[in-house]
């Protein structure tokens, strides 16, 4: 699997441009609805470039951002200067009952390798919480990976920047490789080609459940509602009391 860190080199000079801006304002909402009464830190996993981030500041959250590339810290840190940012691999957090809520969203556990990263990750996140604080995550359904993303095109066309991404089957189960391909625009007016590959894997609710047992009480819901999921949902969220 390529490198995560790697994956986001060029990604994070277009990220903005690509990803669906409405997208941010329902993962706040979600967020909002399940906080713990008198949230007050906020730990966000994956935060990229900030955006998420800039939205909690602004309903007086401190916030704390981490995410493995340095190109979306450095871009996080221009656009929200009242949070803080650390350039950090979620699988290594160092954090000690710090927080009453933490964040991972955009299916970024999604990139992890096995389950084993995965279950890494949520112990880290547990110490990281403080009791009775509220882990809230969402990841790829089965049914995206198997039935929707194999043989997915998207192609977007900018002035500095054209963008094509298409999507096949991974060799595990339940996992797809995206393939991206851009073209940016450089300072001498020439387009350079680059290329990137995306690897991401889901996994069975049982197998989520069983990686969160750690956690006092986890419930999960579907597409950005507080509805149970469904054998045709697209996304997976938890929600995890410590």
């Amino acid at each position: 699997m390529v490198e995560l860190e790697q994956n986001y080199t060029l990604f994070s000079r277009v990220y903005d441009e690509v990803m669906d801006d409405s997208l941010y304002e329902k993962w706040l909402d979600f967020s909002e609805r399940h906080f713990p009464a008198r949230t007050h830190k906020v730990l966000e996993l994956a935060c990229g470039t900030g955006i998420l981030s800039q939205k909690f500041v602004a309903k007086h959250y401190d916030v704390t951002g981490v995410d493995l590339s340095k190109e979306m810290m450095d871009l996080a840190k221009k656009r929200v200067t009242n949070a803080e940012f650390e350039q950090c691999d979620m699988r290594e957090l160092r954090y000690q009952s710090e927080f009453d809520a933490v964040t991972c969203y955009s299916d970024s556990l999604c990139y992890l390798t096995d389950l084993s990263e995965v279950k890494k990750t949520f112990d880290g996140v547990h110490r990281a919480l403080r009791q009775g604080g509220i882990f809230i995550f969402d990841v790829h359904s089965t049914y995206q990976t198997d039935a929707l993303f194999p043989g997915f095109a998207y192609h977007d066309n900018a002035e500095d920047f054209a963008f094509v991404w298409d999507t096949y089957a991974g060799e595990e189960a339940h996992s797809v490789a995206h393939e991206l391909t851009f073209f940016v625009k450089s300072d001498d007016g020439k387009f350079v080609r680059k290329d990137e590959l995306h690897e991401e894997r889901t996994y069975e609710i049982a197998d989520y459940l069983t990686a969160l047992s750690n956690f006092s009480d986890v419930k999960v819901f579907a597409d950005f509602t507080d509805n149970a999921p469904e054998a045709k949902s697209l996304r997976w969220f938890f929600v995890c009391q410590k």
